[in-house]
């Protein structure tokens, strides 16, 4: 029997990332800056890396900018929390990015409601 793998190793490792670093970041990220967020994607390198952690802010009224300095400054202590939970020869090194995709998906659903407001 052979072993198939639908996708490569980086993206099995991006989508472990990215369910033990929401759940870091929902339980033990104690930075104030950081407040709420949500990991939309993550892409790691092929060699394992380097990964690029997109994430979306939940609280509009929170500085975009404060959040990711803030993500960035818990992001070897995050590194550790990994390379304790994951069994993994090297643990990625992490840098945030603002998803501007979720801005972009806000903006077109409330243009479509304002016109399906308009003609109804």
């Amino acid at each position: 029997m052979t072993r198939t793998f639908d996708y490569k190793r980086a993206d099995r490792v991006s989508e472990l990332l990215k369910h033990e670093l929401s759940e870091i970041i929902r339980k033990e990220a104690k930075d104030p800056g950081i407040g709420e967020v949500t990991i939309t994607r993550i892409k790691v390198s092929d060699d394992i890396r380097s990964a690029m952690v997109y994430f979306g802010v939940l609280d509009r009224t929170t500085e975009v900018q404060q959040v990711e300095e803030g993500l960035q400054r818990a992001s070897s202590y995050m590194q550790r929390l990994l390379g304790k939970r994951l069994r993994l020869r090297h643990i990625p090194k992490l840098t945030f990015v603002f998803d501007r995709n979720l801005d972009y998906s806000f903006k077109i659903s409330k243009i479509l409601s304002e016109i399906n407001e308009e003609g109804g």
